[in-house]
């Protein structure tokens, strides 16, 4: 995935932060979507530490890549993992005969149980550093 970022600082280990703006699932083009996602997504900005093999110093505009798989694996993750545990519970005390509402229930609690391991997955990934970003050009000035 490349994105374009602002740098913040630049690390002593040759790293540097950067801020960068959290796209949209259609990639920051509503007219693409319908434009419903404009009232959803404030332009927001995370701040990562990317390797800065291109010396870029702060307040530059750069290029900034990350790997891709890492990426879809973690929208897996935070965005089918709830779902497909919410119908797996459901259907499977339906398959039982059990009562909408038990299944219902079920279902509600296993959605919950994929938020929560969304959430313990995020904090894992935080702390190794398993989506690594790399800076990959200067942006030349406008």
């Amino acid at each position: 995935m490349v994105q374009t970022a602002k740098v913040t600082r630049v690390l002593a280990d040759g790293r540097a932060e950067v801020a960068v703006k959290r796209q949209s699932a259609c990639g920051h083009d509503c007219s693409k979507c319908g434009g419903g996602c404009s009232e959803l997504m404030v332009s927001s900005t995370v701040a990562v530490i990317a390797a800065n093999p291109v010396r870029a110093m702060p307040g530059d505009m750069v290029t900034v890549e990350s790997s891709t798989s890492r990426v879809l694996g973690a929208a897996v993750i935070v965005y089918l993992v709830p779902f497909l545990l919410f119908f797996a519970g459901y259907f499977l005390c339906a398959a039982f005969r059990l009562s909408s509402g038990v299944s219902a229930a079920v279902g509600v609690a296993g959605f919950a149980l994929g938020l929560l391991l969304a959430v313990l997955w995020d904090r894992r990934v935080r702390r190794q550093q398993a989506i690594s970003f790399c800076i990959t050009a200067i942006a030349p000035e406008a």
